[in-house]
């Protein structure tokens, strides 16, 4: 953050590489509500923003469990011109698992495979943890059975 301050008392305009920079190192650093005001300085300095920079927000909310300010993101996200990606939606997946509810966790997963999006054992992974965590280990033991059919590898922690 002091960087991007020195750069705008040099003169120097920060643009998207730096803006995503300091948003992935807050969402690094847990610092998810500095992570959305870079955010918000990026839209107020007309800084365009593209899919890293969302991934990079969604992901530090998911960290800060903001898990509601992660889907309103993914929510502007598909309003905007640019494309989500599996990382976007492992993200929100993530964030979703941490207190949004198994529910909206199998919907962002329904949505990756209309989308075409392969998802990754990061993904099933949270998308398992989500629903176990809600009790709902029938739906954890499909989402493992989808693992399986869609040639995902399981890791240690699936």
């Amino acid at each position: 953050l002091r960087l991007l301050a020195a750069m705008t008392r040099s003169k120097s305009e920060p643009n998207r590489i730096t803006f995503n920079a300091a948003i992935s190192a807050c969402e690094k650093g847990g610092e998810w509500a500095n992570a959305l005001w870079l955010f918000s300085m990026m839209q107020q300095n007309i800084v365009e923003s593209d899919t890293i920079t969302f991934n990079a927000a969604i992901s530090a909310c998911g960290k800060g469990a903001r898990w509601e300010k992660a889907v309103l993101l993914l929510d502007h996200l598909a309003q905007s011109k640019l494309e989500s990606d599996t990382i976007t939606f492992s993200a929100a997946i993530s964030a979703c698992g941490r207190g949004g509810g198994w529910e909206k966790v199998v919907r962002y997963l329904n949505v990756m495979s209309h989308s075409r999006l392969e998802s990754n054992h990061i993904t099933f992974n949270a998308a398992i943890s989500a629903c176990a965590k809600d009790g709902e280990w029938e739906k954890a033991l499909q989402l493992f059975s989808i693992m399986s059919v869609n040639k995902v590898e399981a890791s240690t922690v699936t």
